[in-house]
């Protein structure tokens, strides 16, 4: 093949994985940012689905959408198929030191399809979903750099030889300038995969896993009361046992109560069970009920929080075992026994669940915040936010 025709087949391709790869940061930020989006041409079930990679944590890296990393690499080839010409003008001589960019070409394409082979390996085993434009861009990386090394295999243990050589000799030839760019550059991905701020939903699914992979609340407190008696800001939480959300928030709300000084915590139970829930279509949550009426009949012993602390890590499904949960804390089992079967509970229990059809709950856990309606799990430092709008103090 010509080397002309050769260039002009690598742009055509460079070209198609470039408009991809911005295909890819549409469906990217409507997946993430934008609650009304459709879903995209490409998800089509369970497994063929763009919309569900890119809501994932491996859509990014170093905090930077993997999507916006193959838009810098399709410019970059576009611009290495360019740069004999370009590096002729006088005000980009420096481009000198990109003496053989077709040995650059076969390198990056290369190196791109061998990250794209992990990628694949991470979407198929790990992530169980496949994003079809993803697997385009892949090969067309392959097909690139086969293209440049002209199909062989000697050609691209040679040119990643020959742009290492060629790297070396830019660094001595423009020391200075490599330095500030590496520090610019440097300092930038540490930011980026540091604070996470270019990729918020990775941000918010990892502040919310760290606290999901806890096995036993460590800011559990003892008694019916949970923060401040006289505070000024009030979390009305209605949340169920049974629920796992439910017990990743109640870790998070435990840690702020630790974090601020003026904060209080009133909880109502809100289960999801058709045993005790009539306002349900779907029984999502069997033996909710169940849970509610122990945590209820260890408050009438004084000691409501650190039940309910132990009930969303054991979940108990029978008796016998919620009697053991009593046993540990120390209560009266013959007076829990009986507070856990009275009417009294069952009848409070009821009243919770028809304040919160009121107030229209169909989601756990639910928070009133000071009157602010607070829906789902939030990440830690997103409920920070919303206490701290509503006037909560750092201790």
């Amino acid at each position: 093949m010509k080397i002309g025709n050769k260039n002009i087949l690598i742009q055509i391709l460079a070209l198609a994985g470039l408009i991809i790869s911005v295909k890819l940061c549409f469906i990217y930020y409507a997946a993430n940012y934008d609650e009304f989006a459709l879903s995209s041409f490409c998800s089509i079930n369970d497994f063929i689905d763009c919309d569900g990679v890119a809501k994932t944590t491996y859509s990014q890296f170093l905090g930077i959408p993997l999507s916006y990393w193959g838009v810098l690499l399709y410019l970059t080839i576009l611009f290495l198929t360019f740069a004999d010409k370009l590096k002729n003008l006088k005000f980009l001589k420096f481009l000198e030191v990109f003496k053989n960019p077709e040995s650059y070409i076969t390198a990056i394409g290369t190196t791109a399809f061998l990250c794209s082979m992990l990628l694949a390996g991470i979407s198929i085993w790990t992530i169980k979903k496949l994003c079809i434009l993803c697997f385009v861009t892949y090969f067309l990386d392959l097909l690139i750099a086969l293209i440049s090394a002209k199909g062989q295999f000697k050609n691209i243990i040679a040119s990643f030889k020959t742009t290492f050589v060629d790297f070396i000799d830019g660094i001595k030839k423009y020391t200075k300038t490599f330095i500030i760019l590496v520090l610019v550059t440097g300092s930038f991905l540490a930011y980026s995969g540091i604070t996470l701020n270019f990729v918020p939903h990775v941000k918010q699914i990892k502040s919310i896993n760290k606290f999901r992979k806890i096995k036993f609340n460590p800011y559990r407190v003892k008694g019916n009361e949970l923060g401040n008696p006289n505070a000024n800001v009030i979390i009305e939480l209605y949340s169920d046992y049974v629920c796992p959300l439910c017990y990743i928030n109640n870790i998070m709300i435990h840690k702020a109560v630790k974090e601020y000084k003026n904060i209080k915590v009133i909880h109502h139970n809100y289960p999801f069970d058709k045993e005790c829930n009539k306002y349900i279509l779907t029984n999502m949550h069997p033996m909710a009920c169940f849970m509610s009426k122990a945590a209820i009949a260890a408050g009438n012993q004084g000691n409501y929080w650190e039940m309910s602390s132990l009930l969303y890590e054991n979940q108990p499904k029978k008796i016998e075992n919620v009697l053991k949960l009593a046993e540990q804390l120390g209560f009266n089992k013959d007076q829990f026994l009986k507070d856990f079967e009275s009417k009294e509970t069952e009848q409070k229990i009821l009243k919770e669940i028809d304040n919160g059809d009121k107030l229209d709950i169909d989601a756990t856990p639910t928070m009133y915040i000071n009157g602010e309606k607070v829906v789902g799990v939030k990440p830690y430092f997103k409920l920070q936010e919303i206490l701290e709008r509503n006037g909560a103090k750092k201790q």
